[in-house]
């Protein structure tokens, strides 16, 4: 499964400043850097959709510690969250996963789906992902969507997107 990426360098650390995924039934892999707080995902339909969410982190050479993420999802009605799932990544046994298309290793860590695909329909509605950690820092991937495209757009956007994405396995996280 291929998965658009996104080099999220925003700081979503709150649900008021959560960053949108739009078309949340595309896949994209989001790289991004905790720095002290918990990011925030928000999605936004106005029609029923598959949900799909998972978790990776870069797999450095040499490197069988990593960091650990986990998330919650939540649904928004009425300015209420209501928690759907927790799940727990410092409990989970994550595997390694080579990506053909990016030539990258991952740790792969606990997913809301299975397989890389959705498992479930979320009504029309409004929906938060926070992702964290013990000490919320740290660099990881949220795989989100099961359905590959890759239009015009996106691939234009490749040749700008892949070096950032590149120097992610640079940085720590062993």
């Amino acid at each position: 499964m291929a998965h658009q990426p996104v080099f999220q360098d925003q700081n979503p650390n709150s649900p008021e400043e959560s960053y949108l995924i739009e078309k949340p039934e595309v896949s994209k892999a989001i790289y991004a850097t905790l720095s002290g707080k918990p990011h925030y995902y928000r999605i936004e339909s106005e029609i029923d959709f598959k949900f799909y969410a998972g978790i990776t982190v870069p797999k450095i050479d040499n490197c069988n510690q990593f960091t650990k993420f986990s998330y919650s999802i939540y649904q928004i009605t009425n300015q209420q969250e209501k928690m759907i799932a927790e799940i727990d990544g410092e409990n989970f046994e994550w595997w390694e996963w080579y990506e053909p298309y990016g030539k990258k290793w991952y740790w792969i860590g606990p997913e809301y789906g299975a397989d890389f695909l959705s498992t479930t329909t979320f009504s029309a509605g409004t929906y938060l992902i926070k992702i964290f950690n013990i000490k919320n820092r740290g660099n990881y991937v949220l795989a989100t969507g099961d359905i590959e495209k890759f239009g015009p757009l996106v691939i234009a956007k490749l040749p700008f997107i892949m070096p950032k994405v590149n120097t992610f396995w640079n940085q720590e996280n062993c």
